[in-house]
């Protein structure tokens, strides 16, 4: 069983804008007898999932996804290596999208999730768009990225274009983030789980996510 979550911790890398992550004691054995961690964080913190109501009006919440869609074969290209703030298009792809599956959970690996902390973590490569349509057209409905964004991340912009997002929650997809530890994953079609916290109209989630691989 692989791992693939950052674990939560104060002070971890966030989303420019989003809420900074806090884990401190809020009672103490000592004190009570019991061990009791105060939490405050973002929807969006750490390894998670972005439901479609993220990015669109209307769309359905983190709460309302069959998590049948998270457990199933997973698939990993390989696009690392790339200079910062790289575009990888559908061409640079296109021989890994082929063997693709209906129903399948890719995952691209950027090698990025190495900077995880890093004041360069935010200058990662990124999909264009038409890789999210490509994806669709093949059947996938569930995309992850060991990096901050499928979308290029621009910190200083309130409201930046999300054009990958745009195209694949408004399909109804659900995207995974901040992934780690994809280089680990060997076997070509390993299981995937993926699991959400249960948000009551959540437009997104943390998530413990796992490769088992047999």
């Amino acid at each position: 069983m692989i791992d693939l979550s950052h674990p939560i911790r104060t002070g971890m890398t966030v989303f420019p804008g989003d809420p900074d992550v806090r884990v401190e004691p809020a009672v103490t054995i000592a004190e009570a007898g019991v061990s009791v961690l105060s939490l405050e964080l973002g929807s969006h913190t750490g390894t998670h999932i972005d439901a479609p109501s993220h990015t669109v009006e209307g769309g359905a919440t983190i709460d309302a996804v069959d998590l049948g869609r998270l457990i199933g074969t997973a698939r990993v290209v390989d696009v690392s290596g790339l200079p910062p703030r790289t575009r990888i298009g559908v061409d640079d792809v296109r021989d890994a999208l082929r063997e693709v599956e209906p129903g399948e959970i890719v995952m691209f690996r950027t090698g990025w999730s190495a900077r995880f902390d890093e004041p360069d973590y935010v200058d990662h490569p990124f999909l264009d768009a038409g890789i999210a349509s490509a994806l669709l057209d093949a059947g996938v409905t569930v995309v992850g990225v060991d990096a901050l964004n499928p979308d290029e991340t621009v910190a200083d912009d309130p409201a930046p274009a999300l054009p990958f997002h745009d195209v694949f929650l408004g399909a109804s997809g659900l995207i995974i983030e901040n992934l780690t530890g994809l280089d680990r994953v060997t076997a070509r079609a390993p299981r995937f789980v993926g699991l959400p916290l249960p948000i009551a109209g959540g437009d997104g989630a943390p998530l413990r996510a796992v490769v088992v691989e047999e």
